[in-house]
């Protein structure tokens, strides 16, 4: 009966693992497609823009910024050409843009890995597949979180050149801050680490069991 129990254990782990991965996995998608990852709302700003205030709302994801309500404009590839007119005290602002939207991606394929891992570990009930998709998704979960804080870097650091160039005044009542694109990439995240501590208790029930057995025989 015991047996049983560990075997039913084990398979209800791996399928909660799996699903909280697989839902790691969508979040992150939606996220790195979406612009909502940063947002600047002037409708109370001190400074009157008029009947159009509208248009100087924008929100920005990865890729583009988009203002006002349809015009979107790509962000500037860090990796092109024209990266040699920027000024040299904004050269900081191309590498940690280089650097999450590298990571960012690199995190979504890597969990496409990790539930293929997942999948073969849950059906053979492997200890050490197990101990190493648990330890893999922890590291994606660790990547993850890398890229989104280079991201709040890289915002905060562009916020702080735009100041400097325009005044504190102009951002007088400006809502600045991060919005809900930002938000899925930090649950993936965390769902990402939970995956992560699922497939490792799978692995410590697996072990429980295969002791449980050799003391049987």
């Amino acid at each position: 009966m015991s047996d049983i129990w560990n075997k039913m254990s084990v398979g209800t782990v791996c399928v909660t693992a799996g699903l909280t991965g697989l839902l790691s996995f969508v979040f992150l998608a939606v996220a790195i497609g979406t612009d909502y990852w940063y947002i600047i709302d002037v409708s109370n700003s001190r400074y009157n823009y008029g009947e159009h205030w509208e248009d100087l709302n924008s929100h920005s994801g990865l890729w583009r910024i988009c203002e006002g309500k349809n015009a979107c404009i790509a962000l500037i590839d860090p990796f092109g050409e024209e990266n040699e007119s920027v000024p040299e005290s904004q050269r900081h602002l191309l590498f940690m843009q280089k650097v999450f939207v590298i990571l960012l991606p690199l995190s979504l394929v890597l969990l496409v890995l990790g539930g293929i891992c997942g999948l073969v570990s849950s059906l053979a009930h492997g200890l050490y597949m197990l101990l190493f998709t648990g330890s893999y998704f922890l590291l994606g979960g660790a990547l993850t979180l890398a890229g989104i804080s280079v991201y709040i870097a890289y915002s905060k650091a562009a916020f702080a050149i735009a100041m400097s160039l325009y005044g504190h005044k102009l951002f007088d009542n400006v809502y600045i801050g991060f919005s809900w694109s930002m938000g899925l990439a930090c649950l993936s995240c965390v769902l990402e680490v939970i995956a992560g501590a699922l497939f490792l208790l799978a692995a410590k029930l697996t072990a429980v069991q295969q002791r449980e057995q050799s003391a049987t025989i």
